[in-house]
């Protein structure tokens, strides 16, 4: 579990609101555990890699999606940027 954490605001329907919450409690667990676990699956749906805040991060540690080193998955070269290749 994430030892840091940041908040996330968002708009929606007050009666889809309280239906996510009734259907939450029926199954035990919080609507927060749930966004929180439908946020992980679209990450990972996406290939995005992350470190949980609070992880160690060392130099040859992989993100907890495998990505390489030093550079999240999914992440773009800057605009502009060669990529390595001659001009």
């Amino acid at each position: 579990m994430e030892l840091k954490t940041a908040r996330l605001t968002l708009l929606i329907d007050p009666d889809k609101k309280a239906a996510f919450e009734r259907l939450c409690a029926s199954q035990d667990v919080t609507p927060s555990q749930v966004v929180r676990r439908l946020i992980r699956e679209y990450l990972a749906a996406h290939g995005v890699g992350y470190l949980p805040a609070g992880a160690g991060r060392t130099a040859n540690r992989q993100t907890s999606t495998g990505a390489a080193p030093g550079r999240k998955a999914g992440s773009a070269r800057p605009k502009g940027s060669s990529g390595g290749r001659g001009r």
